[in-house]
């Protein structure tokens, strides 16, 4: 049974465990290495968001991690001015270096819980949120987040969601997560699994991808499908039109 989400991991401890674990999210050509397709999404990502940001646009990388999906998006489009956050100082480090060295752009770096961020209204042609969703916790702080997308983005801007998902079903999340388990067991024998699968029971509150297209809509999104999917991963997109 899943911990309670009283019982999850404090923003604190999340953050501890990336301080020290920057060189493993430094590899743009791996992505993040536990997750399923990861690299597969990378390109999916930044060709999509190709599609729908030009050259001297603005972009929110949320969860930023060492910077990998704003990184392969100015591989397709440059230059961006990059708006970097994450709850990791070192991390954040690591992605203004290497953000810096690929464009002309702005930089800018927020060292902050995603929940405490404010912006005007209007402030991003695009935002990305690559495996960082899933650490929301209660409802309303989905439903807040999600709002506040939609609010940030201006008219045509477009979110990329990339994140660990779950399935409402509960059989069918059971077999979907031996699934992801096979594949950590292969990618890096039992003990590695364990570890991965542990603490994704200690940090992670993933919502079902029903659940976040749904939402999608509530706050106002018309435009929006999803990029790919692979057992407990999923890739998204939802463009800001100028009816919603």
């Amino acid at each position: 049974m899943s911990r309670p989400l009283h019982e999850k991991s404090t923003p604190d401890q999340i953050r501890q465990r990336f301080d020290a674990d920057v060189e493993r999210f430094s590899k743009l050509e791996t992505g993040q290495q536990a997750a399923m397709d990861a690299t597969l999404i990378l390109e999916i990502v930044a060709r999509s968001a190709a599609c729908h940001v030009r050259p001297n646009g603005t972009v929110l990388d949320l969860g930023c991690g060492a910077g990998n999906f704003t990184l392969r998006v100015l591989g397709e489009v440059s230059p961006l001015d990059c708006v970097l956050v994450d709850l990791s100082r070192p991390m954040l480090d690591r992605a203004e270096t290497r953000v810096k060295a690929v464009t002309l752009g702005r930089v800018q770096t927020l060292q902050s819980d995603l929940r405490s961020l404010a912006f005007a209204p209007a402030s991003f042609d695009l935002i990305l949120a690559g495996q960082v969703l899933h650490h929301l916790r209660e409802e309303a702080e989905w439903e807040t987040m999600f709002a506040r997308f939609h609010d940030w983005l201006r008219p045509g801007g477009t979110l990329f969601v990339a994140d660990f998902v779950a399935f409402d079903d509960p059989g069918i999340q059971a077999l979907m997560r031996s699934r992801y388990a096979e594949h950590l067991e292969k990618f890096g024998g039992p003990e590695y699994r364990d570890k991965v699968l542990a603490y994704c029971e200690v940090e992670d509150s993933p919502r079902s991808l029903k659940y976040q297209l749904d939402l999608l809509r509530t706050v106002g999104f018309r435009d929006f499908d999803v990029l790919h999917r692979n057992a407990l991963f999923a890739a998204y997109y939802a463009r800001k039109t100028d009816l919603g």
